[in-house]
């Protein structure tokens, strides 16, 4: 049985399930234009959270995906090195 990635997930399940403070919440700039903003500036400000968080996050999603289809691209059975008449060393 496995117990390797068992618990790899289980120990990246609990850092996600775990809070973390939000360090980001104590500027005073920022908390000072959300509390005295109307609802269309906040609405504007969580709109503009997501606009900066959403593309990179499926930006990596998409790199990691890419990567997992291509993994044995350039491997084969007998190894890289014996078949690729490149990675040869020549006689000197």
């Amino acid at each position: 049985m496995p117990t390797r990635p068992i618990l790899i997930v289980v120990a990246a399940l609990v850092l996600l399930a775990t809070p973390l403070p939000a360090l980001a919440q104590s500027c005073v700039l920022c908390y000072t234009q959300a509390a005295s903003a109307g609802a269309r500036m906040i609405q504007a400000l969580r709109s503009g959270i997501l606009i900066l968080i959403v593309p990179p996050t499926l930006m990596s999603v998409a790199m990691i995906f890419i990567m997992y289809r291509n993994r044995n691209r350039c491997r084969d059975a007998a190894g890289a090195a014996e078949s690729n008449p490149v990675w040869k060393k020549t006689p000197s």
